[in-house]
């Protein structure tokens, strides 16, 4: 099986096309948490990676029934330096225990036997001294395009695992580079093309692509564009919620069919219990759960008033 049949087989059976973002950030993390984090290890960055993969841990929890993939955001990891790296990995290993896809959020661009080393760390294996072994393993990487094909092919090893390659980002000043205009295209339909190009060899049985590609949900005309250059690929939409996108935006990035995309929340769902009275705060690890189910229902509300809701959900 593909990567991109497994994650679209996630998908029905949630019927649910979103995912949730991992971006533990210490400061918000639940008081709870924190105490005993530093219960254990005091105020050092060995209390910091426990603290952050505690409470992915009981985000996991919260949500590996209702949604298909989570996506850890290396960098609020690796900051805390081997600690936190290791937390990353645990992280990625506890939502995989959970029947869940993990999207490794690396961005990673570089070229040759150094992207290929990239690769066998996060979605691949390494070399030991006799044989290989897989590292993180997670099932899908976020990939930048800037230096060519050159650092986007040597993650294409295995059929079993995807990229998403970014394509429209979701941040404000994206168009900067991405909307320049060469040979009469914007950059980043070039990207998408380039995506499609890569896409249509590594189809799975479902017809989509584990080539896929980054556009942000704060983009939907972009995104009607990006769609029609690549109509194999996957799209992952970040920027729903905190960042502005709407469930209203997104009939865009999806296929007739209902598939094609998947819908990323970070900050809104692990950190809504912010809003929470102060009362409310033993009841934190429920708000998260009630936040994911309420992004599943809206996107699926409006994937429906779309008439892009999947046959049979």
């Amino acid at each position: 099986m593909s990567i991109a049949d497994a994650l679209l087989n996630r998908i029905d059976s949630t019927q649910n096309p979103s995912v949730v973002g991992l971006d533990p950030r210490l400061s918000s993390l639940p008081e709870a948490v924190r105490r005993e984090a530093i219960s254990l290890y005091g105020n050092s960055r060995e209390g910091a990676a426990f603290a952050i993969e505690r409470f992915c841990r009981i985000v996991v929890d919260q949500v590996a029934d209702i949604v298909p993939a989570v996506k850890p955001q290396v960098a609020f990891f690796e900051q805390y330096g081997a600690e936190g790296f290791r937390a990353f990995e645990r992280t990625i290993a506890y939502a995989k225990s959970k029947g869940l896809i993990v999207i490794d959020d690396s961005k990673r661009g570089d070229i040759g036997t150094t992207a290929e080393a990239y690769a066998a760390g996060h979605i691949g294996e390494v070399e030991l001294f006799e044989g290989k072994t897989s590292i993180l393993g997670a099932d899908w990487i976020t990939v930048n395009p800037f230096l060519g094909d050159d650092g986007i092919k040597p993650f294409l090893g295995s059929v079993d695992r995807g990229i998403f390659v970014l394509v429209k980002t979701s941040n404000p000043t994206s168009g900067q580079f991405q909307n320049l205009t060469t040979e009469g295209t914007p950059l980043y339909l070039k990207v998408a093309e380039a995506v499609n190009s890569l896409a249509g060899s590594r189809r799975g049985t479902r017809g989509y692509s584990s080539v896929g590609a980054v556009v942000g949900a704060t983009y939907p005309k972009e995104a009607e564009q990006a769609r029609k250059a690549m109509p194999h690929s996957i799209i992952l939409v970040p920027g729903y919620g905190k960042q502005g996108g709407t469930a209203e935006s997104l009939s865009p990035f999806f296929n007739p069919d209902g598939y094609g995309a998947i819908v990323n929340s970070s900050r809104g769902i692990i950190f809504a219990y912010e809003e929470n009275k102060p009362s409310d705060a033993e009841k934190w690890p429920t708000k998260i759960r009630e936040a994911a189910i309420r992004m599943r229902d809206e996107i699926v509300a409006a994937l429906r008033a779309a008439s892009k809701l999947p046959k049979g959900w």
